[in-house]
């Protein structure tokens, strides 16, 4: 577990992530950020790109395509012990066996979830993410507001998203950085033993992956 020092002002983490189209902007735009939008806005001037088709397409990917892969990584956990402790012992070649890998070079490492112990991933210095497995990062795990405060305020983060956790429960946070990223694996719901490795799948939000929920009970609503 990485601990990492930080002062920030306490902002509503939660209610962000749950407002659509809300952007935490920075002062001013990186360099980067600058120009991918001076290059977006020329190619819809030109109308070689539909900005309607471009945002399905980031959506598809943020939300569907990446968090799907997740979750079957998560499903094949629950229901094969031995890919389990593969995945705990070591995630990026269990997580290869599904056949997701990424070309950058980075270590995965998996937390799993308990009744005493409950994880929750962050990137203090960036946006550092598993893509391979969880597709492109929401903008709230990219915000200043969620990158210090759910360092030194974790219990207030995870309330802000409607995650309640219990006093006797220990909460990590871990930091991920270009070399090492995290997935956290969920708890299993109650009431899923007769379920399959994909009606399992579908109960694994991306969100209960970095750890600011937990998986959706059988027949419930969920978050993403």
């Amino acid at each position: 577990m990485t601990k990492v020092m930080a002062k920030s002002k306490k902002h509503s983490v939660g209610q962000r992530a749950q407002e659509p189209g809300h952007h935490d902007h920075q002062a001013v735009p990186s360099d980067v950020a600058l120009r991918v939008k001076a290059l977006e806005s020329l190619l819809v001037e030109k109308g070689i790109v539909d900005p309607a088709a471009l945002d399905a397409l980031v959506h598809t990917f943020e939300r569907k395509v990446g968090p799907r892969n997740g979750a079957r990584v998560v499903a094949r956990a629950w229901t094969d012990p031995a890919y389990k402790k593969r995945l705990l012992t070591n995630a990026s070649d269990a997580i290869a066996e599904l056949g997701y890998t990424s070309g950058q070079g980075e270590h995965m490492v998996v937390l799993e979830n308990a009744a005493k112990v409950h994880n929750m991933v962050v990137c203090t210095l960036c946006s550092c993410y598993p893509w391979p497995v969880l597709g492109l990062p929401p903008v709230w795990y990219k915000s200043a507001p969620y990158r210090s405060r759910a360092v030194i305020d974790p219990r207030g983060v995870l309330k802000e998203f409607e995650v309640e956790v219990q006093d006797d429960v220990e909460v990590r946070v871990w930091d991920s950085t270009a070399e090492l990223r995290y997935l956290v694996l969920p708890e299993r719901p109650a009431g899923t033993e007769n379920m399959t490795e994909e009606q399992l799948a579908g109960l694994v939000t991306r969100d209960s992956m970095i750890g600011v929920a937990k998986a959706t009970k059988p027949g419930g609503g969920g978050r993403t």
